[in-house]
C-alpha cells in the first residue's frame, strides 16, 4: 500500500459536514482511516477482536462529538490519539497484570503496490526496500509508518506513543540508516549511459 496523504482541504470538508451531522461524512472518514487505525490498534493490542472494537469505539466517539469535530486542527493525530487511548483502556481492562510495551508491537509486513512498468524498472530495489522495512525492529517500523505513511510529525508521534521526540528522531535515524545500507546505490561510471539520446 502506497502512502496516501489526504489533502487538508478534503479533511476540513469532512469535518465541516460532520459538524452538520452528515452520516455520509462519517462513512467517508471511516473509509479513509478505519484500516490504518485497525492496524495501529492491532499492533498495540495484538488482538483482532479488540482492535476492531477499538476502531468502532473511535468512530462512535467521533459521531458523538461531531458538533465539535470541526474545531480539531489535526484530525489524523486526533484519530490516532483516540485509538491509542482506547487501546490503553482495553489493555488495562483485559491485561491488568501486564503493562503495554511499545517494543512488543506487531505490525503487518509492508507491501507497496506498483504498476507493471514500475515493477519492471525497480523490482529489485522494491524487494530490497520491503526486506529492509520488515527487518526493522517493531517500534522503529511503527514510528517509520506513522511518519512516512501517515504523515504525522515527529512531535505528534512522540506524544502518541508516550516517548521523547529524541527517541523518535533516533528511531527514524536507525530506519534511514538500515534502509540505505540495504539498498545499494548503483551509479554508472560510463559517460554514455548518462547521455540523453
Amino acid at each position: 500500500m502506497q502512502p496516501v496523504l489526504i489533502p487538508v482541504v478534503e479533511l476540513r470538508e469532512i469535518q465541516r459536514r460532520l459538524a452538520l451531522n452528515d452520516p455520509a461524512a462519517l462513512r467517508q472518514l471511516y473509509g479513509i482511516f478505519s484500516d490504518k487505525l485497525f492496524q495501529f490498534a492491532h499492533a498495540l493490542l495484538r488482538s483482532r477482536e479488540m482492535a476492531e472494537e477499538v476502531v468502532e469505539d473511535v468512530f462512535i466517539q467521533v459521531w458523538r462529538k461531531s458538533q465539535r469535530i470541526s474545531e480539531i486542527e489535526n484530525l489524523p493525530f486526533y484519530l490516532y490519539t483516540s485509538t491509542r487511548n482506547f487501546c490503553i483502556n482495553y489493555h488495562r481492562k483485559y491485561h491488568r497484570n501486564r503493562p503495554m510495551n511499545i517494543d512488543e508491537v506487531e505490525l503487518p509486513y509492508y507491501k507497496i503496490e506498483a504498476t507493471a512498468e514500475e515493477l519492471m524498472i525497480v523490482n529489485e530495489m522494491l524487494q530490497q526496500f520491503h526486506k529492509a522495512l520488515n527487518a526493522l525492529p517493531p517500534k522503529c517500523r511503527l514510528i517509520f509508518k506513522l511518519i512516512k505513511e501517515e504523515g504525522l510529525k515527529y512531535k505528534e508521534v512522540a506524544a502518541l506513543l508516550s516517548i521523547s521526540q529524541k527517541t523518535v528522531e533516533a528511531q527514524m535515524g536507525i530506519a534511514f540508516k538500515r534502509i540505505s545500507q540495504s539498498i545499494p546505490l548503483q551509479v554508472s561510471t560510463s559517460r554514455d549511459s548518462s547521455r540523453v539520446r
